[in-house]
């Protein structure tokens, strides 16, 4: 990124947006929330029958304005003209405010104040080439030295081609000149602490904010910073700049804006007095201390510990910025957040990819004799490249200078996963790439030392409607019931979808297509750890949406992967991992022989808001059912179906007995049925003041022999 060369001074511009009516002492002139434009006559085509109701066919995104309804000229395209003219009014403040946008053209797109006939005010839209924003902002006229005249407002559209149309809304006068707009408003900081503390308000207009340190660009982000009271604060962590200049600057803040002024250093945050235990967050599902975060990446197990990066906005709600988050753990249970690893740069934000430990050091990155820990990601810009970082503690990382490491082959190219490929002595590297023609596939790129690629097969996806595999692809292989000398290689997608087939190091070859992965809802782009010896560990992106929460997503829990035979050949497992039991604090253990129709609730005892159930059962003829803290699982024999808040699945039984764990967060549900063979993750919020569970069974008994509920307490601990 170029460094600043001059001093950037704030300069006025048109806007900040209008919400609704300003004092009682403004008069509205029009807010065009009408189906129809009332005493304004209109001429031409290009405004449409009526206000419109923001974004027109065709168009990009319009925001800015205020309400429902505005003038757009934008109907049927850029190609049409006409005009719109108010009725009389009498100037009786000191200034005309209005919102504005769409085309610069003084000449051909223009909003008039006309008095005595005569134009005496104009304003137009910003736009005069192509990119830009449909936003509109806010602008003002000076009407006071024709207070007590009558006037007209004249909006036109002569214009034709692009940017060849004007957006208006919100007119009124008032005493008080609308909030402008200063460009480039910035704010110097001595760094002395841990974090600057921004301002969040979900859902305002995103700024594009960018942080110097010592007068050289680091990072840009897209920030919703709030003007007044934030609902939120992100901390930006600049600890690695300690005694150095850090300074924001915002690309266009209003006039009265405190998203800059109220920007403190601390070496804590607003909140952490009650992190990870706010209302919405998962007691044993992983989520970021702050902003969103989805896709994991870069899951390796190194120096004794997990590694789990992740797709991460540490500025925002929504998706956003993407940065890699980071966290460690040692257990895959209990998590500790290290901030931010990699952040967008010059080459665009920083997509999924994965992570190995280069153990015999080919790509040259180690120092004194400890193996780096290597990350693969996309650099999605333009183009959308795959690059490489390094590091050698596990803590601090290091872009390669001479990355990318493999250039675009469409602009549809992401999510490289790397395993080291034993027998051939090579890296090899699964990436998803659409083809210009819309086809889905896993091209396979196999490497001496992580640097240099070279496209060694490709595996077919899917074309259109049929994304077998689609995205995030992983790739290992596993023991079919555990016996190595039958083992196959499994690839699977972002939606779970697999093939299981054989792999010689340049080529894979599917024996079976387009099995189905989890059978729920919420569950996507999950990742296996590397460099874990004697089993495969998965990790799924939950959506798992907390409104009115800091933080928005969460992870599955840590899931271990198996191939067991079955008459349809091998198939894929989840069950939830051992070490999860460390967070049990109180077991039930429930003799239940037979369980019949008009049976007592073994459960009704047991109150819970985390909790674990696992039962074993013969069902027979019966349905049985187990309610958990409002959410039903229910099991039919007949069908060998499990139906999750009636959300139906396939279940068979397993050497004719069903097998069924449920896990409760407070945001969500993880099922697993039939030996693993069934995984049903499920978002799902249950009432904090429900803690009831139960169990029974219909149209018949159910013979178990076992039935357990444990009591489980939050991975968050004294954190």
């Amino acid at each position: 990124m170029n460094t600043i060369h001059k001093t950037l001074i704030p300069i006025l511009i048109a806007a900040a947006s209008i919400a609704s009516a300003r004092a009682a002492d403004d008069i509205l002139i029009a807010d065009f929330e009408g189906e129809n434009y009332g005493a304004w006559k209109v001429e031409g085509e290009a405004f449409g029958p009526g206000p419109a109701r923001g974004t027109l066919k065709g168009q990009m995104r319009v925001d800015g304005f205020a309400g429902k309804g505005l003038v757009n000229s934008f109907f049927k395209g850029d190609d049409t003209v006409g005009a719109l003219t108010s009725a009389e009014f009498r100037i009786e403040r000191k200034f005309v405010n209005f919102l504005i946008g769409g085309g610069k053209n003084a000449e051909k797109l223009r909003m008039e104040l006309l008095i005595g006939g005569a134009v005496v005010r104009t304003a137009t839209g910003p736009n005069d080439r192509p990119g830009g924003a449909e936003t509109l902002a806010a602008e003002s006229w000076d009407v006071a030295e024709f207070a007590g005249k009558m006037a007209v407002i004249h909006i036109v559209d002569e214009a034709k081609g692009g940017w060849g149309h004007i957006s208006v809304d919100h007119i009124a006068q008032s005493d008080r000149k609308a909030a402008v707009l200063l460009a480039d408003a910035k704010r110097e900081f001595k760094v002395e602490k841990r974090y600057l503390n921004l301002p969040i308000k979900n859902g305002a207009a995103k700024q594009k904010v960018t942080t110097f340190v010592d007068g050289r660009v680091e990072v840009r982000n897209d920030i919703e910073l709030a003007d007044g009271a934030p609902d939120w604060w992100a901390p930006m962590d600049v600890s690695a700049w300690r005694g150095k200049t850090v300074t924001l600057q915002v690309d266009k803040l209003r006039e009265d804006s405190t998203g800059l002024s109220a920007i403190e250093q601390s070496d804590t945050f607003p909140g952490a007095e009650n992190l990870y235990r706010e209302p919405l967050r998962g007691q044993f599902h992983f989520s970021s201390q702050r902003g969103w975060n989805n896709d994991p990446n870069g899951m390796v197990f190194f120096n004794g510990e997990y590694h789990l990066f992740y797709q991460h906005n540490p500025y925002g709600w929504p998706w956003g910025n993407m940065h890699w988050g980071h966290a460690v753990s040692p257990d895959m249970v209990h998590w500790q957040e290290l901030g931010d690893k990699l952040a967008p740069d010059e080459s665009g934000p920083m997509f999924s990819g994965s992570a190995v430990v280069d153990w015999k050091n080919t790509s040259g990155f180690g120092k004194d004799g400890k193996p780096p820990l290597v990350l693969l990601y996309t650099a999605a810009g333009h183009p959308t490249v795959q690059s490489l970082a390094y590091s050698t503690d596990g803590r601090t990382f290091t872009k390669l200078a001479t990355n990318p490491v493999l250039k675009e082959i469409t602009d549809g190219n992401r999510d490289p996963k790397v395993i080291w490929h034993e027998p051939t002595k090579k890296w090899v590297m699964t990436l998803y790439v659409e083809t210009k023609e819309k086809q889905h596939t896993i091209h396979f790129f196999t490497s001496p030392n992580l640097r240099d690629w070279t496209l060694a097969s490709v595996v077919n996806g899917g074309i259109d409607g049929d994304k077998f595999l689609f995205e995030c692809p992983d790739f290992f292989e596993l023991p079919v019931d555990g016996d190595a000398s039958k083992s196959k290689w499994v690839l699977t997608a972002a939606d779970s979808n697999y093939a299981v087939g054989t792999f010689d190091g340049t080529t894979f070859t599917p024996e079976k297509t387009h099995l189905r992965g989890h059978r729920g809802r919420g569950f996507y782009a999950a990742q296996t750890f590397s460099d874990l010896p004697g089993r495969r560990v998965q990790i799924g992106w939950f959506q798992t949406e907390t409104r009115g929460m800091p933080f928005n997503q969460s992870m599955t829990i840590p899931l271990e992967l198996k191939l067991t035979a079955t008459p349809d050949g091998p198939r894929m497992t989840w069950t939830p991992v051992k070490e999860l039991a460390s967070l049990r604090t109180k077991s039930h253990r429930f003799d239940v022989p037979t369980l019949a129709p008009d049976a007592a609730n073994p459960f009704a005892a047991v109150s819970a808001e985390l909790v674990e159930v696992n039962a074993e059962f013969e069902p027979g003829d019966a349905e049985v059912s187990f309610t958990v803290r409002g959410a039903t699982i229910r099991y039919d024999a007949k069908k060998q179906e499990l139906a999750v808040n009636d959300h139906r699945v396939p279940a068979p039984l397993r050497d004719g007995k069903q097998r069924i764990t449920i896990f409760c967060d407070r945001t969500g549900l993880e099922v697993f049925a039939s030996d693993g063979l069934t995984y049903v993750p499920m978002p799902f919020v249950p009432k904090a003041d429900d803690l009831a569970l139960g169990v029974q069974a219909k149209g018949g008994a159910a013979k178990f022999s076992a039935l357990q509920v444990h009591e489980l307490k939050s991975a968050w601990g004294a954190q």
